[in-house]
């Protein structure tokens, strides 16, 4: 029988965070398209890790494996009188690649392995749905009354400043870019909002946010 070479896939969504699936696909690809295909996420899945792997149903060896090792992960609900059990598990990313490396490693297989490093797209994707997460609401200009063009400060380096272009978008060394990003470069941290870290004329722009975006 010929062996068929399909991949064992770890998915993330900025959507739920606190969640990744775990499944297979004979081409990932195909299945990330299928899934991106629904309008009932916010956010669209991305490629996370892959295994590379010589049969099928061999994620359902993974499930079993986190089953044993903590039941309460994976995602469960009855619904219509109906168990609905998920390919969704409650771990970080980061501890659902280490299981997979552990296996690979075992089988000597590391090089089967693959971490998926995040397109632009995705890394900004990933930071809005934290900053949706940390206020409820993206931080606009326009609605906090900041007019384009306005000179803005990074709040640790008053040297440091870049400009606004429109109502989310600003310019800094001649490249337009989120708050956000800029954010992410300067702090060196993975999880930021943007805002958090910008004044304008001497106030915070979380200031301007409670001012004129937070709902009360």
């Amino acid at each position: 029988m010929e062996k068929t070479t399909g991949y064992i896939y770890i998915l993330t969504n900025p959507s739920f965070k606190e969640y990744v699936k775990i499944g297979y696909a004979d081409d990932v690809n195909k299945r990330l398209a299928q899934l991106n295909r629904s309008e009932c996420v916010p956010f669209a899945f991305r490629v996370y890790a892959t295994y590379e792997v010589s049969s099928r149903l061999s994620d359902k060896k993974i499930h079993e494996i986190i089953d044993k090792l903590n039941p309460d992960l994976r995602a469960i609900e009855n619904f219509d009188g109906k168990k609905r059990v998920r390919e969704f598990y409650a771990m970080s990313k980061e501890d659902a690649y280490a299981l997979l490396k552990s296996i690979a490693e075992i089988n000597g297989m590391e090089d089967k392995l693959k971490l998926i490093k995040p397109n632009e797209d995705e890394q900004h994707a990933e930071a809005l749905a934290e900053e949706i997460r940390e206020r409820g609401e993206l931080f606009s200009f326009t609605k906090c009354k900041i007019p384009v063009g306005s000179e803005l400060e990074y709040i640790y380096d008053k040297t440091i400043k870049c400009y606004v272009v429109d109502d989310r978008k600003i310019k800094y060394n001649n490249e337009v870019m989120y708050m956000t990003t800029l954010a992410k470069i300067l702090t060196g941290k993975h999880t930021v909002a943007g805002p958090t870290y910008f004044s304008y004329k001497g106030k915070n722009l979380d200031e301007y946010y409670d001012m004129y975006q937070r709902k009360k």
